[in-house]
C-alpha cells in the first residue's frame, strides 16, 4: 500500500512539473488523456451540428418575440412609474415566458422552454431530477461531498441543481460541468464569491440563472473531478467568472458578474449555440471576450446572441470583444464605458440592433467600436451594423463591411428600437422570486 501511494505522488509530481516546463494548450488540462480526446471530438461534432448557416433567421425570430411581448406597450419614460417590488410585470419575451406565473417554484423546469437567439432549444437539465444543494462548502476536489454544488454538477445525469437556502459558496478551484445540467438560483441568494471560477469545457446544454459572481481569482489546480468517472490534473485557472471553452448550446441568464481576475465571461474554441441575457454586469475591465486567438479561425462557427443585458457603472470595455464568428447584440442598455463598447478582430459580424449605447463624457471615447490593431483598409470590408440604436451623450458607432443578407428582405422583421431598452432591461440581474407570487 505504501509502495503504491508512493508511486501515485511521484506520478502526480512528475505530472506537475511537465505541466510547468511545457506550454498547454489545451485549457488547462494538465494530462489530455483519452476522456478529454474523445470529448473535444463530440464537442466538434457539437458545435457542427448547433452552427446556423442562415444566421438571420435567429435574427429575425428574436425581433418578432420582442414585438410580440411589448404589444400594446409605450417605449417612453412615463410608463416606468410602476415599482420593481409591485405586481409582476414582465416585458420582454424572455421573461414573459415563464416569470410572472406564481407558481414557477412548483414547475422550474418551464424555464428551459423561454431561451431565444442562438442559443435558443437549450434546455440543460430538463427532465432530470430536481438536486438540492444543501452544503456550501467546497473542500474536496476529487471526491467532493454529496450535498455539494461541485458534487451537483459533475453528475453524468441531466439535473436541475436548486439551493436550500442562501449561499454564499467559494471554490476552491475552477467548477468543472459535466453536460446537461442547470445551475437555478431563483428563490434564494446564492453568490459565487472569492475563489475559482466556473468552466464549462466541451460540454453542452447547460443553463446558469440567477447567481451571482464576483471576485473570482486565479486557481492554482491540480486533480480536479470533471465527472462522476474522471478527474485530471488541471494547471492554473484564469479568474474569469464563467469561463466557455468548446462549449455548446449554453444559456446565461439574469445572473449578476463583476470584479473578476480575468473576463466576466470568456466563450472561446469554436463554443457557439449561446445566448447571454438578462444579465448585470458591473466594475470590470475586460468584460467579455469570444475568441481567443487570432490565429484561430475554428471560432468561425461561433454565434452568440447578447441580449436585454445591463453593462453599467465601472466598465472598461469588451462588451464584448469579438473574432470571427457572427454575433448579434440586440436591446441592451450600455450605461457606461471607459474605452470603448464593442471590439474585435479577425473579420467578425457585429449587428447591433436596438441598443442605447451612453457615452462617457471623454471626447476620446465616444466611439461605441474599436477595431483591434486592424488598418482601415482591412475593416472596411468587415460587416459591422447598426439598426435602430439609440446614441446618447455623442455615442458614434461607425459601420463597416456590405448588407448583410440571407434571407429574403420581405422576410425581415426590424428590432425593437434603442428608446424601447429601459422597458426591457428593466430587470437584468438577479431576480428576487418568492414563493406564490411572480418573480
Amino acid at each position: 500500500m505504501a509502495m503504491e501511494a508512493d508511486r501515485k505522488l511521484k506520478l502526480v509530481i512528475l505530472c506537475l512539473l511537465m505541466s510547468i516546463a511545457i506550454p498547454v494548450l489545451k485549457a488547462n488540462i494538465g494530462m489530455f488523456d483519452d476522456v478529454w480526446e474523445q470529448r473535444q471530438k463530440e464537442a466538434e461534432q457539437a458545435a457542427k451540428a448547433a452552427y446556423q448557416h442562415d444566421p438571420l433567421k435567429h435574427v429575425v425570430h428574436l425581433n418578432k418575440q420582442v414585438h410580440k411581448a411589448m404589444k400594446g406597450h409605450n417605449d417612453t419614460r412615463r410608463n416606468l412609474r410602476h415599482r420593481v417590488d409591485g405586481p409582476c410585470e414582465a416585458i420582454n419575451p424572455i421573461d414573459k415566458c415563464w416569470r410572472c406565473d406564481p407558481n414557477w417554484h412548483e414547475n422550474r423546469q418551464k424555464l428551459a422552454d423561454c431561451a431565444l437567439g442562438f442559443g435558443h432549444g437549450t434546455t440543460g437539465g430538463k427532465g432530470g431530477k430536481i438536486y438540492v444543494v444543501t452544503d456550501d462548502t467546497d473542500e474536496d476536489m476529487v471526491n467532493p461531498k454529496e450535498g455539494t454544488l461541485r458534487y451537483a454538477v459533475t453528475r453524468p445525469e441531466p439535473l436541475w441543481i436548486i439551493f436550500e437556502e442562501d449561499m454564499k459558496i467559494e471554490l476552491k478551484q475552477e467548477l468543472m460541468m459535466a453536460s446537461n445540467k442547470t445551475i437555478d438560483g431563483r428563490g434564494v441568494n446564492v453568490r459565487i464569491q472569492g475563489g475559482g471560477q466556473i468552466t464549462l469545457q466541451y460540454v453542452r446544454n447547460i443553463i446558469i440563472s440567477n447567481i451571482r459572481v464576483r471576485d473570482t481569482i486565479p486557481k492554482n489546480g491540480g486533480m480536479i473531478r470533471d465527472s462522476i468517472n474522471h478527474y485530471g490534473l488541471r494547471t492554473e485557472s484564469d479568474g474569469d467568472a464563467i469561463s466557455l471553452f468548446g462549449a455548446t448550446n449554453v444559456w446565461i441568464d439574469h445572473i449578476s458578474a463583476s470584479n473578476c481576475a480575468d473576463g466576466l465571461i470568456d466563450v472561446i474554441q469554436a463554443s457557439t449555440a449561446i445566448t447571454i441575457s438578462n444579465s448585470h454586469f458591473t466594475d470590470h475591465n475586460d468584460v467579455m471576450l469570444f475568441g481567443s486567438s487570432d490565429s484561430n479561425s475554428k471560432d468561425e462557427i461561433m454565434q452568440i446572441t447578447l441580449a436585454f443585458n445591463h453593462f453599467g457603472q465601472g466598465l472598461v470595455q469588451r462588451m464584448p470583444r469579438c473574432r470571427f464568428g457572427f454575433f448579434h447584440v440586440v436591446n441592451n442598455d450600455y450605461t457606461q464605458w471607459i474605452m470603448y463598447a464593442i471590439g474585435g478582430s479577425s473579420h467578425p459580424t457585429i449587428l447591433s440592433q436596438g441598443n442605447r449605447y451612453i457615452a462617457p463624457e471623454n471626447e476620446a471615447a465616444k466611439e461605441v467600436c474599436y477595431r483591434v490593431n486592424t488598418d482601415k483598409s482591412v475593416w472596411k470590408n468587415w460587416n459591422w451594423h447598426s439598426d435602430k440604436d439609440l446614441f446618447v451623450n455623442g455615442a458614434t458607432f461607425t459601420e463597416s463591411g456590405g448588407p448583410v443578407h440571407s434571407i429574403d428582405t420581405k422576410d425581415m422583421i426590424e428590432p425593437k428600437t434603442g428608446t424601447a431598452v429601459t422597458f426591457l432591461t428593466r430587470y437584468a440581474g438577479p431576480l428576487k422570486c418568492r414563493k406564490g407570487r411572480g418573480c
